[in-house]
């Protein structure tokens, strides 16, 4: 493997779908750094890879047009990456050796070296390290990576929960290695989903992993479900960024006549909406959907959609996930449907809620967030 080969893979990945812009890439140091450090346990285009968290297809095209793997197994949680991955792999002529799979055996069933994008949160490298020990080779080895910044102590101790040897390598380009190997005995049953009764609300939350929040109801949503009684009732209402599916399971709780279409482009967010619909007897009136952007919903098919949006892509502030959002309510919205929006208030949303949706109007503030109700034109 040489530096030109990563330079000219590196530079052929695009994003998009996701959002593109300057200071947004589709790699960066910390999958050279795994590439490279899974260079010394390839050997050959036989070896058994599979890929987690890969953001665009730097890992798993990588391990196919630079190390020479024959084949890999890669599962990405978000939607646009998954798309992302098969245009990257379309242009540069790999579609036929990868195969894309959720969390679980299908990926994992006799892998000798895995490669993992470390993921923020610590339950959702719980249920991946879980997942390597309990269905990976018996000598496998896992190379997980991450951003020395946004990396902790902890995730080491959550590897070495699934692991007998977990070690940091030295860190490089501000990159750093753990390299996890002598998987330990797993218990019958896999760590997640996790549920948990809220109280406040009178439901049950489940949640996967990499749920945002986990089974905890997060500030945003609550203001919005302060506003629960003032939304209007819809035929068909979209809870859109669902998460784990608290906006509609209340709502549906709220409107018995009304179905309503959860959506993420999170798997781990879908499956946790599904359960948590399922766990709270509403499993015939959710659909759950994995989907980007409501890009494959009907224009016009929604009256009521309620949002709450995330400010981050990544690591990365930026309004640009948000701004997807309202244009596509624009266009899933029928004429007269109304978008119910809760976002942090310095964020200033209104004018673009205006210019795409329409008439917008401040239905409350409080000292951090403000919930506005958008009427479609």
């Amino acid at each position: 493997m040489t530096p030109l080969d990563l330079d000219a893979l590196f530079g052929s990945l695009r994003r998009f779908p996701d959002v593109e812009a300057a200071n947004l890439q589709a790699h960066d140091a910390t999958d050279r750094f795994l590439l490279e450090t899974a260079a010394g346990y390839v050997t050959g285009p036989e070896t058994r890879v599979a890929v987690i968290g890969d953001r665009y297809g730097a890992l798993t095209l990588g391990a196919l047009a630079v190390l020479g793997v024959g084949h890999v197994r890669v599962s990405q949680d978000l939607y646009t990456g998954r798309l992302a991955l098969q245009r990257n792999a379309e242009a540069a002529g790999l579609s036929g050796r990868l195969e894309q799979l959720g969390l679980g055996a299908a990926l994992l069933d006799g892998a000798e070296v895995v490669l993992l994008q470390l993921p923020k949160a610590l339950a959702e490298l719980e249920e991946i390290a879980d997942a390597v020990a309990r269905f990976a080779a018996p000598g496998a080895v896992l190379l997980a990576g991450g951003r020395v910044k946004h990396m902790s102590l902890g995730m080491n101790a959550v590897l070495e929960q699934s692991f007998g040897s977990v070690q940091p390598q030295l860190a490089q380009r501000k990159s750093r290695i753990l390299v996890a190997t002598q998987r330990k005995a797993v218990p019958a049953e896999p760590p997640f989903p996790v549920s948990e009764e809220n109280s406040e609300l009178g439901i049950t939350v489940c949640a996967h992993g990499a749920a945002f929040s986990g089974t905890r109801l997060d500030i945003g949503t609550r203001f919005l479900l302060g506003f629960l009684d003032r939304l209007p009732d819809a035929r068909h209402a979209i809870d859109l960024g669902c998460g784990t599916g608290i906006l509609a399971t209340m709502y549906a709780k709220s409107r018995p006549g009304t179905h309503i279409t959860a959506t993420d482009q999170s798997a781990a967010a879908v499956a946790s909406a599904r359960a948590t619909a399922a766990a709270n007897g509403l499993a015939s009136r959710i659909t759950v959907v994995q989907d980007d952007a409501m890009s494959t919903f009907d224009a016009g098919s929604a009256d009521l959609i309620l949002l709450n949006p995330p400010f981050h892509l990544g690591a990365s502030v930026h309004a640009g996930a948000a701004l997807k959002m309202f244009e596509a309510a624009a266009r899933v919205l029928e004429p007269g449907g109304e978008l119910w929006t809760v976002y942090n208030s310095h964020l200033q949303y209104r004018p673009a809620l205006e210019r795409l949706i329409g008439p917008t109007t401040e239905e409350g503030r409080n000292p951090k967030f403000t919930v506005t109700r958008s009427v479609r034109r």
